[in-house]
């Protein structure tokens, strides 16, 4: 019987001693695995997202037109010009009057940079206003957008107050509220038993331009 109750108290100790031993062994475990995760966190690169560059503002902002936008002129211009804070390569400029019909200038792509641009403009008929847009590419092929807007003659308006009062009589006739808005399709020519003219697209390239800078 004495060896019996001995040889029980000999293996609960031996139960006794693993067990705390295995308790201090998972504890020291516990405590690497976070002192690991901590070290690998630390190390990882934060996540970085591309962010717009500061210039792309500034280069809208600090771009001079001829005529200023919203301006209103006695006559019709007859030139359009751009200047703009560095050179640049002008990829696009068109004209359209509001109903989004295009005026042919002869602009022409050319693969030479500039910051000064001008180009003589046909006689512009009588409209609300005119409406120029621009864009420029950058040597990272960012294109960055412009526009600028006029009016002129007698009784001529601002061109965004003329734009705010038709934006207003639309929703005021089509019954929208503010959280609604209806945009004038271009307008649509039928031509019948005519050939319609023959105008190249503002981004036809100069093939007999010169090298580019």
């Amino acid at each position: 019987m004495s060896v019996e109750i001995n040889s029980e108290q000999w293996l609960k100790g031996i139960l006794s001693f693993y067990y705390n031993n295995f308790k201090h062994l998972m504890t020291i475990l516990g405590s690497i695995i976070i002192l690991t995760v901590g070290v690998v966190r630390a190390q990882m690169p934060l996540a970085s997202y591309p962010q717009q560059r500061p210039g792309f503002n500034e280069i809208v902002a600090k771009t001079k037109t001829s005529p200023a936008d919203d301006s209103i002129l006695i006559n019709a211009p007859q030139e359009l010009g751009l200047i703009f804070p560095k050179d640049v390569h002008l990829v696009k400029l068109i004209l359209r009057d509001e109903s989004h019909e295009w005026v042919d200038f002869n602009f022409r792509y050319s693969p030479r940079k500039g910051d000064d641009f001008n180009w003589p403009l046909p006689g512009l008929k009588k409209s609300d206003y005119y409406t120029a847009e621009w864009a420029i590419l950058e040597p990272n092929d960012r294109l960055i957008r412009g526009s600028f807007s006029f009016s002129f003659g007698e009784g001529a308006e601002r061109p965004s107050l003329i734009r705010e009062l038709e934006e207003m009589a639309l929703r005021t006739r089509n019954g929208e509220d503010e959280n609604t808005r209806f945009v004038t399709p271009p307008r649509t020519k039928i031509i019948i038993d005519r050939d319609p003219p023959v105008i190249d697209p503002p981004f036809t390239i100069r093939l007999d331009a010169g090298n580019p800078d």
